[in-house]
């Protein structure tokens, strides 16, 4: 049942997250990338610091120490698939990050000796067609490409560090030390040329949800699923986040739906069908917290 129960968090994230795509485009027009991130990080960390203020200093050092680990890994990826989309499109910037879904069980594998199923990596070949349909329309590789290779990268080393260090227990801890870590690591970014903030009440509500809702309740809900989930399972599971994207952006903006959201959104189902039929039947995947 708690297997289940987070595939749906964790499809209910990559929700949210696709919901985010047509405010980050406009907000961006006005707020410098790292400056937004370093402000909604930091109101993400100072909420879910409100909520549970005693919440960090109930869990173990090393719990402490591995959350932080985990929160400059996602700080750095954020920085640089930001920096990464100044210099390429967003189109081939959404399928390079989507790459986290076959570098997920190659880092599993490798670092940690685990097997992945063969019905896994058929998942993360289906996954990684249907993110192709969906984003690529031409592909060169250059500066924007290569760093965006590292991000997603280290997304990958994000889900299979939570995979293997978060339990339910301190999820909620974990992810307030990595959002804290995160707006750090954003405000480092941000200083060389001066922090700038909204300066419109629409913007500063877009900033909220995308704070609280797809930075704070997102980050607990990953960090508890994945205590509940291996990491392969998890990144395809994260692939659903440009379908999802491009719903919000049909129904919510003046977009078409076209023949590659058809065919490259099934090609994703599929692969997450497929992840899903393998978490119910094969167990050899899964990632023991130490």
């Amino acid at each position: 049942m708690r297997p289940r129960l987070a595939a749906a968090a964790l499809l209910s994230v990559t929700a949210v997250w696709g919901s985010t795509f047509f405010l980050i485009k406009d907000l961006l027009d006005r707020v410098p990338a790292a400056d937004f991130l370093a402000v909604r990080f930091a109101m993400a960390f100072v909420v879910m610091l409100l909520v549970a203020p005693r919440a960090i200093a109930r869990i173990s050092p090393l719990a402490r120490r591995r959350s932080v680990l985990a929160g400059l890994v996602y700080g750095v990826a954020q920085i640089l698939q930001t920096t990464g989309l100044g210099h390429t499109d967003a189109s081939v910037s959404g399928f390079i990050t989507g790459l986290y879904v076959v570098a997920t069980p190659v880092i599993a594998s490798a670092a940690f000796g685990l097997r992945v199923p063969r019905t896994v990596w058929l998942a993360v070949v289906l996954s990684t067609l249907g993110l192709g349909i969906l984003s690529l329309r031409g592909l060169s590789i250059g500066f924007g490409e290569s760093i965006t290779l590292v991000c997603a990268i280290l997304y990958a080393v994000h889900i299979v560090l939570l995979s293997r260090w978060s339990t339910a227990r301190e999820a909620y801890a974990m992810a307030t030390i990595q959002m804290g870590v995160i707006a750090l690591v954003s405000l480092v970014a941000a200083t060389p040329h001066g922090l700038t903030l909204p300066d419109r009440p629409g913007d500063w509500v877009a900033v909220s949800y995308m704070a609280i809702v797809a930075g704070a309740v997102a980050m607990l809900a990953q960090t508890w699923a994945q205590s509940q989930l291996d990491a392969a399972r998890a990144a395809l599971l994260m692939t659903m986040e440009p379908v999802f994207a491009a719903t919000f952006a049909i129904v919510l903006g003046d977009e078409g739906v076209g023949w590659r959201l058809l065919i490259g959104g099934a090609f994703v189902l599929v692969a997450m069908v497929l992840a899903e039929s393998s978490g119910r039947t094969e167990t050899s995947v899964s990632l023991p917290v130490e």
